[in-house]
C-alpha cells in the first residue's frame, strides 16, 4: 500500500513521489532473512562525508514538506529524525547499524501522510 493511498487532491502525486524516494533511500534492497536496507545506509558507510550526503538527500523530503506548508511541529519532528540519523550515524559500526534500522525517510513520509489525512478528516 502506498503512502498516498487515500489522499486526494493536490498532494497525492507529491506524496507518491516522496514515498518512492524514501523507499529507495531506506528499503530498496532486500537482504537474506527479509530485512531491507536502502541507499541511505549504504551511502552512510562512506567515512566522513557519507552521513552528511545521506542527510542532504533526506532533507529533500523536508523541503517538499515545507512547500506543502506542513506545520512547524511536523517539520521539526521530521528534522529531528534526520538529525538523529545523522548524529548517531557518525558513530562507527553502531551508527551504521542504526542507519539501516531507523529509516528516517520512511518515518518522515509517514508523518506527512498522517498529518494530511488528519487535516482532511480521513
Amino acid at each position: 500500500m502506498s503512502a498516498a493511498d487515500g489522499l486526494a487532491g493536490r498532494h497525492s502525486a507529491t506524496i507518491r513521489r516522496l514515498d518512492r524516494f524514501a523507499w529507495l533511500l531506506d528499503s530498496a534492497i532486500r537482504l537474506p532473512g527479509g530485512f531491507r536496507i536502502g541507499l541511505d545506509g549504504i551511502i552512510g558507510l562512506v567515512p566522513g562525508l557519507g552521513d552528511l550526503a545521506a542527510a542532504g538527500l533526506s532533507s529533500y523530503i523536508i523541503v517538499e514538506a515545507v512547500r506543502m506548508k506542513l506545520p512547524g511541529r511536523v517539520l521539526a519532528r521530521m528534522g529531528l529524525n534526520v538529525l538523529l540519523e545523522l548524529v548517531i550515524g557518525i558513530i562507527p559500526i553502531f551508527g551504521d547499524l542504526f542507519d539501516f534500522a531507523f529509516k528516517a525517510n520512511r518515518r518522515n513520509v509517514r508523518l506527512m501522510t498522517d498529518y494530511l489525512r488528519h487535516r482532511n478528516g480521513r
